[in-house]
């Protein structure tokens, strides 16, 4: 018997997260209830259970003063809603990826986009996206169902995160002919296609394959649909338990898999089951082997048994001008081509590993390769790297239609234009020669073709940046920030690597038209973080609260006595009132209107007229200024008059009397 075990087997992030934050919580003495089973795996569920984790269905089920767990599937914003309106503690535990999609939804239902969800309609996670679509979402399941999808109209398209990426794609091409505006995310789990490969792959070359999993779980029916349609001896066991009964022959090769939902435990107990028959069977085969050694097979055993595609280590025997002769434990040496070597530099006796071509090249020889394997190597990273997100190294050479081609490891990767920037690039001969970190964003396996995208790491980076900032950020701060752009309804504020908004409204104390009338863009100022909201990445800014409201420096700038200019902006019967200065008033009663008495206030002043006035008090708490038209008059009057027009003239001389006559 010969077992394969897959590698990517087990709980996902998501799951494995929800159950830690579930035994969190009971570790913590909470009173903890579950909406829906937290996993599909009756163990789990169970052995929660059991420590006082009571499955509900809906809200109305959680006493208040208990913990309401939210499984990795997620639930729309009316579950959440009605859970706070109990006084009910809420856990979270929606998988980040699901919750994505979340925001995703919520944001285009508001800007009036209609959501469609390709999945299941009865899933649980499809159920809890289409909460989020503010009653504006579809669950489309089939190529049929994005048939009959209402038309017209822009609409977001997101994933189910265990849907395949077959059925996703055979769904968008639908509703692409269909000629709707589509905004499509591909919000598929990468772990999700991973495993399925993965499991394909083995399902290929095994005779029985056994799918470990709940049966209630959905990526495990699917991952034992896909193994079922190549192996007709696929089997799906929930536990170690039930491979008791599956007829397992000992020339049977195994093949061994497991849903996102099955415990570490769980596939471990069955990989050794196994191996245990496996064991057992080798034991019973070699006490009944009683017969005479044939001494030609023994020699055969001790043979290597070689294979095209095969990698194997050999020794160097000989090296001929051409070609290198390689012991590779075979009945015939191999030779390896010196074009086909990795490097040159062998020696006798070295220790190589190559790649066998052919077993018998028809001259009994067998034909061996190094640079498949350096080749195969290098794809097999380049599949690694796409399959994990990783980031690669890639250097452009050569400017073609519609993009970039660059060197990745050796291979030729090609980068559309629209992926080379965050922005629009109009020149892409200035990316030849350079290095760039890339993310392979598609792969053609059978032809050898690698997609990557530029952009893509640029926008990680800048969402790294992002987090880091929202993380300094807190509601109250003043911070400094660029104003980057204007808008009819305010301006957005770079403070740090994220913009905030400064509505309109919190510019100024005065009344502001167009946010241009107080600032423009690139300059520096000071604000103050009013609302942080992270999950819908929007920031409150106020710029007018860290400037000095008018009233409370008017007693320090419009002292009594002094004379100022202003515009006449209201009347009213008993007098009118002057703007000072934007959105600072002050009042000229109409007995202080005129220097005479009048019987209006329209006789002396009219809206719109520019005029002197007289401070004659200032109420800073009643926000009052008294104003005087009448005695700035009288001052102006004053001043005209020369200090010659009020000198005191002078007596005039007594007239020297006559000398009286001699007598």
């Amino acid at each position: 018997m010969e077992l394969t075990v897959a590698s990517h087997v087990g709980f996902c992030f998501g799951v494995r997260r929800a159950v830690a934050e579930a035994e969190k919580l009971l570790d913590a003495g909470k009173t903890v209830r579950t909406l829906g089973p937290v996993i599909h795996n009756p163990q789990i569920v169970e052995s929660l259970a059991a420590r006082g984790a009571r499955v509900v269905s809906s809200p109305e089920e959680v006493e208040p003063g208990a913990t309401a767990l939210i499984r990795a599937h997620g639930v729309g914003r009316a579950v959440i809603e009605a859970l706070e309106a109990r006084g009910v503690e809420v856990a979270d535990a929606t998988c980040p990826f699901v919750k994505r999609i979340h925001a995703l939804a919520d944001e285009a239902a508001a800007s009036g986009m209609r959501v469609l969800v390709v999945g299941a309609k009865d899933h649980p996670e499809v159920r809890g996206i289409l909460g989020w679509a503010r009653g504006r979402g579809l669950a489309i399941e089939t190529e049929e169902e994005a048939e009959a999808a209402p038309g017209g109209g822009k609409a977001l398209v997101v994933a189910q995160t265990t849907v395949t990426p077959e059925r996703f794609e055979r769904v968008c091409a639908v509703l692409k002919r269909r000629g709707m505006d589509l905004d499509i995310r591909n919000t598929i789990c990468q772990t999700t296609p991973v495993r399925q490969r993965e499991a394909v792959e083995i399902a290929q070359k095994v005779d029985v394959m056994l799918v470990i999993g709940g049966k209630n779980s959905s990526n495990t029916r699917r991952l034992y649909e896909l193994c079922r349609a190549i192996c007709p001896r696929t089997y799906l066991a929930e536990t170690a338990r039930e491979i008791q009964n599956i007829k397992i022959s000992p020339r049977d090769h195994i093949g061994i898999t497991a849903g996102a939902s099955t415990p570490d435990g769980t596939f471990k107990e069955v990989v050794a089951r196994m191996n245990d028959i496996k064991n057992q069977e080798q034991e019973e085969l070699q006490q009944e082997t009683v017969a005479e050694p044939d001494f030609a097979a023994e020699y055969e055993k001790t043979l290597v048994q070689l294979r095209p595609g095969q990698t194997v280590t050999g020794k160097v025997v000989q090296i001929t001008e051409d070609e290198v002769c390689v012991n590779v434990g075979y009945k015939a040496d191999g030779l390896v081509k010196k074009s086909d070597l990795s490097t040159p530099d062998v020696k006798i006796d070295d220790e190589i590993e190559v790649e066998v071509v052919k077993v018998n090249d028809g001259e009994g020889n067998v034909l061996l390769s190094q640079r498949n394997i350096v080749n195969r190597k290098v794809w097999d990273a380049i599949v690694a790297a796409y399959e994990s997100g990783e980031i690669v190294k890639g250097v452009g050479k050569e400017s073609v239609k519609g993009g970039l081609i660059a060197d990745v490891m050796g291979i030729r990767a090609f980068i559309p234009a629209s992926l080379l920037s965050l922005r629009y690039v109009e020149k892409i001969d200035e990316f030849v020669g350079q290095e760039m970190d890339l993310k392979i964003i598609e792969i053609d396996k059978s032809k050898k073709r690698v997609v990557a995208s530029r952009k893509a790491v640029l926008q990680a980076e800048e969402e790294a940046k992002k987090a880091e900032a929202w993380e300094k950020l807190a509601e109250g701060e003043i911070v400094k920030g660029i104003v980057r752009r204007l808008t009819t309804f305010g301006a957005f504020v770079d403070i740090g690597g994220v913009d905030g908004l400064v509505h309109v409204s919190d510019l100024a104390w005065k009344r502001v038209g167009h946010p241009s009338e107080v600032v423009s863009v690139g300059q520096e100022i000071d604000v103050k973080i009013i609302k942080l909201d992270k999950e819908r990445d929007r920031i409150s800014l106020s710029y007018k609260a860290t400037q000095p409201k008018l009233w409370d420096i008017a007693g320090e700038k419009y002292i009594p006595g002094t004379v100022v200019s202003g515009k006449v902006v209201r009347i009213v019967p008993y007098g009118a009132f002057v703007e000072l200065e934007p959105g600072l008033d002050g009042m000229v009663h109409i007995s202080q209107c005129a220097p005479t008495r009048i019987e209006k206030v329209e006789d002396a002043v009219n809206v719109g007229d520019e005029i002197r006035v007289k401070i004659l008090s200032v109420d800073t708490e009643a926000k009052r200024i008294s104003l005087s038209i009448k005695e700035a008059l009288a001052d102006d009057a004053l001043e005209s008059v020369s200090e010659d027009e009020f000198a005191i003239p002078e007596a005039p001389e007594a007239a020297e009397a006559p000398e009286a006559p001699e007598a």
